[in-house]
């Protein structure tokens, strides 16, 4: 099969090409540039001037020489414009205003009281303005805000459902962008969070890569060959109702015994538990002064993690794992039990090479990645697969 563009398109594509090799690899000289991209001289060096002019390139230098004159440097423009990132908990709306490198500039937490979706949208809408309002100035002002959801989402911005906030059918791409006037991404939080590690967390340079999202539930960002993959129609990585239990404990979700009910932040509401609070940042706490109760739960949850993430070693024979949300903050805790069951019931030959690492990005991994796909939708991260 043929695959055929006109000029027009192929200068769309090498611009394109150089303005993410700049930012990823800034600073950078033309001569680099060139030599990096495959592109001539020439091409890079008109290029670059329309991305100058555009103001989303800046020069500066000089770099170092091997002969001659120095060369100046292109930098990447983060502050060309601002993105807001925004995660939705079952217990928490977080939002993050980033510039265009992920750089955070603000940031918003508020408790939900409800799942409604007019009291949400109430909210959500009300901290978005709040970080518009506190955008620095720059040439392009804020250029798209992405969202983090915790359920499945079709390639409209529609969550389709979301078991744990008891949504179906909510076009919450739609609303946003009809309120605020700017391109809106909506997409899975855990896929969002996966987006995040690559990019900027422990996930850098990584070709096969499982992101587990655990917090209020789980899901997991799967990356196969340095790429998201969402499956057949966009849904893949639920994998907080794989069943770990056969006859365990019914889920929201219409099954039973899903790996989140044993292994997130749900297992603070079970009935029976002495444990002295209920959410993660005061837990941390309590494990920090050695409270046993707390201890030992969180010993539990790190086994029951080790359950899931081994079967999931088992399916897709990745290179790295990388634990976020909000349990990745209680990693001293979970950390040995998790790696513990792994270590015991992974296969062997998919325990050679791999690594098991907690976010960098904490808690805010989802809401940086969530960012940075509209940062990926304003420059137009344009790929031709043939």
């Amino acid at each position: 099969m043929k695959v055929t563009g006109d000029q027009a398109l192929v200068k769309k594509i090498n611009k394109s090409l150089i303005l993410h090799t700049i930012r990823t690899h800034s600073p950078v000289s033309r001569a680099s540039l060139s030599s990096m991209t495959g592109l001539n001289k020439a091409t890079v060096s008109n290029l670059v001037g329309e991305l100058c002019s555009q103001e989303l390139l800046t020069e500066a230098g000089p770099g170092e020489s091997s002969g001659g004159r120095k060369p100046l440097m292109l930098h990447f423009n983060h502050m060309a414009g601002s993105v807001i990132g925004i995660e939705l908990r079952v217990k928490q709306l977080t939002a993050v205003l980033c510039d265009l490198g992920g750089g955070i500039l603000q940031e918003r937490e508020a408790l939900l009281d409800t799942h409604s979706l007019p009291y949400v949208l109430e909210q959500m809408k009300g901290m978005i303005t709040e970080l518009i309002a506190e955008a620095p100035p720059s040439p392009y002002g804020i250029v798209g805000i992405g969202v983090g959801v915790p359920g499945m989402v079709d390639e409209n911005g529609v969550v389709l459902f979301a078991p744990n906030l008891g949504w179906e059918m909510v076009d919450l791409r739609g609303i946003l962008e009809n309120t605020f006037e700017v391109p809106v991404t909506i997409d899975n939080e855990a896929n969002a969070g996966a987006q995040g590690e690559l990019s900027f967390g422990a996930a850098r340079g990584v070709r096969h890569l499982l992101y587990i999202s655990a917090g209020s539930g789980i899901g997991s960002g799967i990356i196969i060959g340095g790429e998201l993959y969402k499956g057949a129609r966009g849904y893949a990585g639920e994998t907080g109702h794989m069943t770990i239990e056969a006859d365990g404990t019914p889920c929201s979700c219409g099954s039973r015994g899903c790996w989140e009910l044993y292994a997130s932040e749900k297992t603070y509401d079970n009935a029976g538990l002495s444990l002295p609070a209920r959410t993660t940042p005061e837990l941390v706490q309590y494990a920090r002064n050695g409270q046993e109760d707390t201890l030992r739960h969180f010993a539990s949850m790190g086994e029951s993690l080790g359950i899931g993430v081994t079967n999931l070693i088992n399916s897709f024979n990745p290179e790295l794992i990388v634990i976020g949300g909000a349990l990745s903050e209680a990693e001293p805790w979970l950390g040995g039990p998790l790696r513990k069951v792994v270590a015991e019931r992974t296969l062997p030959y998919h325990k050679q090479q791999l690594e098991i690492t907690f976010s960098r990005l904490g808690s805010r991994g989802t809401m940086i990645g969530a960012g940075f796909s509209a940062v990926m939708h304003f420059l137009g991260n344009i790929r031709v697969t043939l």
